[in-house]
């Protein structure tokens, strides 16, 4: 149920749903047809569901040419598909293999020189799967429904060749990216203590490795964050015991996290690390350094806003640790960054940037809003200036001015507006609060309205799959786009989307999103968003030639802290 429908989020809500699903299966399907699927779609590692996938993955060949060893070895992976993947742990992967022939051996499933054959029996892997060109899973994943939806089973034997819109470099540089915003987000807001400890008596004595190597290997690694043993603190550093089973010292800038509750005498026993504690370490370069499972989630995705091809996509830190796409699944409050949106129709209607508007608190009674309630919004920094120019007021982001020109133009006006982007009216019901960023979005959606504003007022639709060829080269689909200026919809003016490319230059180079200028580019433009209590926040930016967005928050929607915004976590 966990594996197939939820996310491996530890909570009681999550495991309640995980119980009910597990019983409406029962209800519906044989065990023999539950383990079919379970066997089929596992994901044993290499982007590999299921165990004839794996064989071809890490053997090159089917299922049923396999020995009892190499079979041995894939029945392993399911308990952590990371952390035995004998590409990456050949020592650990092999040290599994063994526990299932011996429990083989134990229970009778197989005879005492069967055994002792299969632990002599060498395991020939498929070199060429062992260098990984590119971490791309969300996008294999996308590629793997989007192929099952059109050929079904066969996909998964007839040998055919997807090429996508993806490009090297851009991936590369969004998965550092958003590995980077994450880590720097957690050493913001501190440590939150280890994921365990072995006693102390069980790291003494000649079973000492094999007692720390038991308690690591409960945990996968996600993200190349890998559990490890602390087995000496001193003033210098923390001296760890990782998986690959190295002891290493880690000094200096790899304590960075962990710091204050190394020196603290009052950190709470939560926080506290000692000898036994089980951490989180990650390798950079020829340094290691202390780091910790994120909770956080980000997402980020740019396309070509010519024709909508993808450029690069990552739905989160780590598909194989959740494997929820937040670019394509995840709809939440994009806040000011839809802001842009509502200037644009308000453009429409005879407005201009030199437009002056009154940033001014502002009150609305309960028969206004008809929600039976009064409605007193305010700035994000609480701060008025009065009088201001449409260009200033969305450089700073001011909530009342948004708020004065939707109230001017007209909801239903602006609710309909918005579906030249891509939008749905029914996800942004046409109310004053919609001048705030009040609907429900997903960053694939923003990445394709943005592409308007970059392609001078043209609406592509993004796609991913580029063309598809069978096992003899041969292609059998290619994806037909249309282009900006030639057979693509023109869905704003180009003098529209002209002043509002210039308004959110503006943001970038001195507005929230002055951040940008550390690229020391001036063809930037953008918009950020950070929804009520911080809990969603978003930086939308483009040029002539790239749309990109970028998306932080929580999966069960919570507050990131009040220090954080679009200008700083996204």
């Amino acid at each position: 149920a966990r594996n197939f429908f939820l996310s491996s989020e530890r909570s009681l809500k999550r495991k309640l749903n995980e119980a009910m699903l597990a019983i409406k299966i029962e209800h519906s399907l044989p065990k023999d047809k539950i383990l079919e699927l379970y066997i089929n779609q596992i994901y044993l590692g290499q982007r590999a569901y299921g165990f004839a996938a794996a064989a071809q993955v890490y053997y090159g060949k089917p299922l049923d040419k396999l020995n009892l060893a190499e079979t041995a070895l894939l029945a392993g992976l399911p308990k952590a598909p990371s952390s035995y993947n004998p590409f990456v742990h050949p020592k650990r992967a092999i040290k599994r293999q063994h526990e299932v022939l011996h429990d083989m051996r134990r229970f009778g499933f197989i005879d005492e020189a069967t055994y002792q054959a299969a632990l002599k029996e060498p395991l020939r892997f498929k070199a060429s799967q062992q260098s990984r060109d590119l971490a791309a899973d969300y996008v294999g994943e996308i590629v793997r429904q989007t192929m099952y939806d059109r050929y079904q089973e066969q996909i998964y034997s007839s040998g055919l060749k997807v090429y996508t819109t993806i490009i090297k470099a851009d991936q590369e540089a969004a998965n550092t990216a958003i590995a980077q915003g994450i880590m720097e987000y957690d050493l913001r807001h501190g440590y939150r203590g280890p994921e365990g400890y072995v006693a102390a008596s069980e790291l003494v004595g000649e079973n000492a490795n094999q007692n720390m190597e038991k308690a690591i290997d409960a945990l996968e690694t996600f993200g190349g964050l890998s559990p490890a043993v602390v087995t000496k603190i001193t003033d210098k550093g923390v001296r760890v015991h990782t998986t690959s089973g190295e002891d290493v010292q880690i000094e200096g800038e790899g304590l960075a996290l962990v710091s204050r509750v190394l020196h603290d005498t009052k950190v709470g026993e939560k926080l506290k690390i000692k000898v036994g504690s089980i951490v989180r370490v990650m390798k950079e370069g020829e340094s290691w350094k202390i780091t910790q499972l994120p909770q956080v989630e980000s997402a980020f995705v740019s396309l070509d806003p010519k024709n909508g091809a993808v450029r690069a996509l990552v739905g989160g830190f780590d598909f194989n640790r959740n494997k929820f796409n937040h670019v394509t699944q995840a709809w939440r409050q994009p806040g000011s960054s839809f802001k842009p949106f509502i200037y644009s129709a308000a453009l429409e209607k005879g407005f201009t940037p030199a437009s002056i508007i009154d940033d001014a608190p502002i009150s609305f009674p309960a028969s206004f809003t008809g929600s039976g309630s009064s409605w007193e919004p305010h700035n994000f920094d609480g701060k008025y200036e009065g009088p201001m120019r449409l260009r200033t007021a969305l450089t700073k982001s001011k909530n009342m001015v948004s708020i004065r020109v939707l109230n001017s133009i007209g909801v239903e006006y602006a609710q309909d507006y918005i579906t030249r982007f891509g939008f749905a009216a029914k996800d942004h019901p046409a109310y004053l609060t919609m001048a705030l960023g009040a609907g429900s979005v997903t960053p694939w959606q923003m990445a394709q309205a943005y592409a308007v504003f970059a392609n001078g007022g043209y609406r592509v639709d993004p796609y991913l799959i580029g063309r598809i060829e069978d096992n003899k080269g041969k292609i059998i689909e290619e994806t037909k786009f249309v282009e900006a200026g030639n057979d693509a919809e023109r869905v704003i003016d180009a003098r529209n989307a002209f002043l509002m490319t210039s308004m959110m230059q503006d943001v970038t180079r001195i507005g929230t999103a002055a951040k940008a200028r550390q690229l020391g580019r001036s063809d930037l433009a953008g918009k950020t968003g950070t929804t009520n209590n911080h809990i969603d926040t978003w930086f939308a930016g483009f040029n002539p030639k790239k749309v990109a967005v970028v998306w932080m928050g929580y999966d069960k929607p919570q507050s990131l802290g009040g220090s954080e915004t679009g200008g700083s976590a996204a």
